[in-house]
């Protein structure tokens, strides 16, 4: 094969066959090939040799992965060919520990292989590599190749171009831009060894050991130093995880929050993961910068200000430690201010996910209020409905539900009987909208509610106004293809059924406008989508509501943290007669930034004057 590095492969190759035992075995010269690493990466994301055995392919070990199910270790190629859509680094899958060092000269025989972390039907990118390996080291201690630098000014400010439509819309097959779309840069870097200087944390230490950083700290950053998802157009293209190669047992990884700083040089191969794609996988990792980040405290609503917070408080029920319940209940007390209507999301049954048919909640609502009372704060009352059992989605056997507090000495809750799981509905009473039920579920048979949590309603008066209450939980994210999936733009399948229920909920609203023109109706919760999406605007059609987090400069529009991206999914909708009249919104910032969280979701707090 023609190279300018073809002596360098031969003389290897010699090396390996005189100084070892094993030496690579050929049945014919057609069943593999010599090539080098960038012959095997070619110029788009899909080897041109996969599904072939090729021998002789040599290069520096530049990182060894020693645990978890995919190990193996990572060479390249210290002389590139000069083209910069083909990568010069490869994983060698081993599937057990491996046994070279980084610094090692080897040469690798083996089949080219392209695996698809997560399987083809999770749409992500495939990742080049050489499986079933026979390996040889011909030396050890050799300098590694210089590490490309990734930085602000080598990533591209366009994500990606459009998917081949031929292809149902996969980038698979077009050759690579490097310097016009940041997932072709990436990717043309798959497999090497790469460098990172100073990055902010923009995604804060998880529980897999791994954070994100942005490597353009001037790329929508929010006012506490995360980077804000404002557009489906506009992907932040400087976001990029970090792992380690080190297991946490040998070293732990460090914590950081969002807007503390990864100082020094992290440097390692460039891996792409299910979870997140292109991942720093760092050998060597810098060190966090205490960025200072407090959690934040909204004001006290005034005497004549109703407030109205959401907080799903993620799968809470009485297994949980009380060190949970104690930190929920002070997120309410003391950075929210002790709210007169909380909406809950994700209250489980009185047994958690043990899935035993128990569907009450009364034990987990009963230690949520009791540990808020201990925090100093009021003695809430509550209203809910068990949801049939294992109809409405979640954990299986949790029964996730929505949950209204109360304190009752600011507000009281309107009693109408009849409200079941099945059931509720518009009404006038006394010449004003009045719900059939309250509490009640909307519209429950509608088969936009199937596996998932039915809305909840309630009429409360608050000096002497009633105001609707409508707390949602929308159908998840589950399903949709990543942001750095192969299709592109990647299918968002899961919001079919939220634009459903966003149709539905909207269409009871407007019965309740159209009973009463200037009802105060809030319509609150896990909406599971952003503000400018499609659900938001079903939820808004013709006017009958708005989402008050619009409300609020683009630096603080999120409510959760997710791959680097500060993004919105809860969020407070607002009829005209709230919304002309005034109110006051806050996104209180008290978990989705932080390594230690006590939900992942970041509460909301909407006050006005009914």
């Amino acid at each position: 094969m023609p190279s300018k590095s073809s002596s360098r492969i031969a003389a290897l190759t010699v090396a390996a066959v005189c100084s070892t035992v094993s030496a690579v075995v050929l049945t014919s010269p057609a069943e593999a090939a010599e090539v080098q690493i960038h012959d095997i990466q070619g110029s788009t994301r899909i080897s041109p040799l996969a599904g072939q055995q090729v021998t002789g392919v040599t290069g520096i070990v530049t990182g060894t992965r020693t645990y978890g199910s995919s190990r193996g270790f990572w060479i390249q190629d210290p002389d590139p060919d000069g083209d910069s859509a083909t990568s010069e680094g490869v994983f060698v899958f081993t599937g057990s520990t491996p046994t070279v060092a980084v610094g090692d000269a080897v040469t690798v025989s083996g089949t080219v292989t392209e695996y698809v972390p997560g399987g083809t039907s999770s749409g992500n990118q495939s990742l080049t590599e050489i499986t079933k390996p026979t390996v040889t080291v011909v030396s050890s201690g050799n300098p590694l190749p210089a590490a490309e630098v990734i930085d602000a000014g080598s990533v591209p400010d366009t994500y990606t171009a459009a998917g081949d439509p031929a292809a149902q819309g996969s980038v698979n097959g077009l050759t690579l831009q490097p310097a016009k779309y940041a997932l072709d840069y990436y990717e043309s870097l798959e497999g090497m060894n790469v460098r990172i200087g100073t990055s902010r944390v923009v995604t804060a230490t998880d529980a897999f050991a791994e954070l994100w950083v942005t490597v353009k700290p001037h790329e929508h950053p929010t006012r506490r130093g995360g980077t804000v998802y404002g557009s489906y157009t506009s992907q932040n293209t400087g976001r990029l995880q970090i792992q380690s190669l080190v297991p946490t047992a040998q070293q732990p990884f460090p914590t950081a929050n969002v807007g503390d700083v990864l100082e020094g040089t992290t440097e390692g191969p460039l891996d792409y993961s299910q979870f997140g794609g292109y991942t720093l996988t760092a050998r060597t990792l810098g060190t966090v910068t205490d960025g200072g980040l407090q959690r934040e405290t909204t004001r006290k609503q005034k005497s004549d200000e109703l407030a109205v917070a959401t907080y799903n408080v993620e799968n809470l029920d009485p297994t949980d430690a009380q060190d949970k319940f104690a930190k929920l209940a002070d997120g309410v007390v003391t950075h929210l201010q002790a709210p007169d209507i909380v909406a809950l999301e994700e209250i489980q049954d009185n047994n958690g996910a043990k899935n035993d048919g128990t569907v009450a909640a009364d034990q987990t609502v009963q230690k949520f209020v009791d540990a808020i009372v201990a925090a100093g704060g009021p003695r809430y009352e509550w209203r809910s409905i068990d949801p049939v059992n294992n109809a409405d989605g979640g954990e299986p056997g949790g029964n996730i539900r929505q949950v209204f507090l109360f304190n009752p000495e600011r507000v009281s809750f309107t009693d109408r009987s009849g409200g079941d799981s099945t059931t509720t509905g518009v009404t006038k009473v006394d010449g004003k909208a009045a719900l059939t039920a309250s509490p009640g579920r909307i519209d429950p048979g509608n088969g936009a509610w199937t596996n998932s949590r039915k809305p909840l309603a309630g009429e409360f008066v608050f000096r002497g106004r009633t105001v609707f209450v409508i707390a949602n939980h929308f159908a998840s994210k589950g399903g949709d293809q990543a942001l750095h999936s192969q299709y592109q733009p990647p299918t968002r399948s899961s919001e079919t059924q939220r634009h459903q229920q966003a149709t539905a909920v909207n269409a009871f609203v407007k019965e309740i406008l159209k009973t009463q023109k200037n009802a105060d109706v809030v319509t609150l919760g896990d909406i599971n989508d952003f503000e400018f999406s499609t659900t938001t605007k079903l939820l808004e059609d013709g006017g009958a509501l708005y989402s008050a987090i619009k409300s609020l400069p683009k630096s603080e529009r999120y409510t959760y943290d997710y791959q680097g991206n500060s993004q919105v999914l809860d969020q407070i909708l607002v009829s005209p007669s709230i919304r002309c009249d005034g109110f006051s919104y806050d996104s209180v910032h008290i978990n989705a930034e932080f390594a230690d969280q006590n939900s992942d979701h970041d509460p909301q707090v909407l006050r006005f004057r009914p």
